[in-house]
C-alpha cells in the first residue's frame, strides 16, 4: 500500500485508531460505546449542516424514532439483533423523507423553523401514543440478544465492553462508507449546492433531489444511532426525541467542525468526554458547558479541526521558513 494511498483514506485509518485506542483511555465500556454512537449521529448532521449548508432540528427525530423501533421490535417480537438495527435505519431513513420533503421547500430560517417545528410535532405524537412509546415513562427493559447469523450466535454482546466492540465495527462501516459518499460526486455536488444553490440549479442539478438524498441518508444513520443507543441503555426512553437531542447533536458537529466528517468524530468525543468530567465536579456542569461552548464559538469559530488545521500550518510554514534560512546561509557560506 503506497503513501498515496494511506493519504486517501486518512480520515478512516484516523477513526480506526480512536476505536482502538478509546478502550485504553476510558475506563467506562458504557461511555466509550455511547462516544462512537453519538459519533455516527453527528457525522450524519455533518452531512447535512457541513455538506450541504441545511441546519436541521430534526436529528432528534431519527434518533428518537430508531430508539423506539429498536424497542418495539426487540419487546414485542424478539427480533434478532441485526432486524431490529435494520428496523432503525429504515424508519430513520423513511421518515427524514418524509420531513425533508417539506422543510427543503424553504430556506434559511423557515427551514430551520420547519425542522423544529417537525421536532415538536413528533416529540408530542411519543408522549401522546402511549400504548405504542410507553409516554411519559418510555419502552422499558430491552434487551440486548447476541449477534446470531442464521440461528448460530456469532458474539456475545451483553458485557459493556463487548458491545464496545460491536458499536466499533459498525462505526467504522459508517464512516467509511460516509466518507466515500463526501468525497463521490454526489458529495461534490452538495458542496456545490452549499456554496451556490442557484448556480448548481442553473448548469442542471436536482437542486431538491440531492438535499432530500442527503436527509434520507442523514436520517437513517441517526436512527442507527439511535437504535444502538437504546440497545446500550436497555431502554428507550421519551427524552430522546426531544429537540434538545437535535441541539446536542447541532452542538458535537459544531465543535468539532463542519464540512469535514472526522471533525465529528472530535466534536462527539470532546462532548461526551467534556460532560462526563464536568458532571463529575459540579452538578450544575451544563453551566459550565456552556462556557465553554462561548470560548469555541468566540476563538474557534472552524471548530476544533479548524484549530489542529491552523496550527498544522503554522508548523508547515515554520519548518518551510527554517529550512529556507538553512538553505540560504549554506549558499552563503559556499
Amino acid at each position: 500500500m503506497d503513501l498515496k494511498h494511506l493519504m486517501h483514506h486518512r480520515f478512516t485509518i484516523m477513526a480506526a485508531i480512536i476505536a482502538i485506542a478509546l478502550p485504553m483511555f476510558l475506563k467506562s465500556g458504557s461511555l466509550a460505546t455511547e462516544l462512537l454512537i453519538f459519533a455516527m449521529a453527528a457525522i450524519a448532521c455533518n452531512l447535512l449542516l457541513g455538506y450541504t449548508g441545511l441546519m436541521s432540528f430534526g436529528q432528534g427525530i431519527f434518533y428518537g424514532l430508531g430508539s423506539y423501533a429498536t424497542g418495539l421490535l426487540v419487546l414485542n417480537f424478539n427480533a434478532p439483533l441485526l432486524v431490529t438495527l435494520l428496523g432503525s435505519l429504515v424508519i430513520g431513513a423513511v421518515v427524514a423523507g418524509f420531513v425533508g420533503w417539506f422543510s427543503i421547500r424553504q430556506r434559511g430560517v423557515y427551514f430551520v423553523m420547519l425542522t423544529l417545528a417537525f421536532s415538536q410535532m413528533f416529540y408530542f405524537l411519543a408522549y401522546s401514543l402511549v400504548d405504542i412509546t410507553g409516554g411519559d415513562n418510555g419502552l422499558l427493559g430491552i434487551s440486548r440478544p447476541s449477534l446470531e447469523i442464521f440461528g448460530n450466535v456469532i458474539m456475545e454482546i451483553s458485557s459493556p465492553w463487548q458491545y464496545y466492540g460491536f458499536v466499533a465495527v459498525i462505526f467504522l462501516v459508517v464512516f467509511a462508507v460516509m466518507q466515500r459518499i463526501s468525497e463521490s460526486k454526489f458529495g461534490r455536488t452538495l458542496l456545490a449546492i452549499r456554496d451556490n444553490e442557484t448556480r448548481a440549479a442553473a448548469v442542471g442539478y436536482n437542486v431538491k433531489a440531492f438535499k432530500l438524498a442527503a436527509f434520507v441518508v442523514s436520517g437513517a444513520v441517526t436512527g442507527l444511532a439511535g437504535g444502538l443507543h437504546a440497545l446500550l441503555a436497555g431502554i428507550a426512553p421519551l427524552s430522546s426525541i426531544e429537540y434538545h437531542v437535535s441541539e446536542t447533536i447541532l452542538l458535537m458537529t459544531v465543535i468539532g467542525g463542519t464540512g469535514n466528517l472526522f471533525a465529528s468524530v472530535i466534536g462527539a468525543a470532546a462532548y461526551v468526554i467534556a460532560a462526563d468530567w464536568l458532571a463529575s465536579i459540579w452538578p450544575r456542569w451544563m453551566l459550565l458547558l456552556g462556557f465553554l461552548l462561548i470560548a469555541v464559538t468566540l476563538y474557534m469559530q472552524k471548530g476544533i479541526w479548524g484549530l489542529i488545521e491552523r496550527i498544522a500550518d503554522a508548523i508547515r510554514q515554520r519548518g518551510d521558513k527554517v529550512r529556507s534560512e538553512t538553505l540560504d546561509a549554506s549558499k552563503e557560506q559556499a
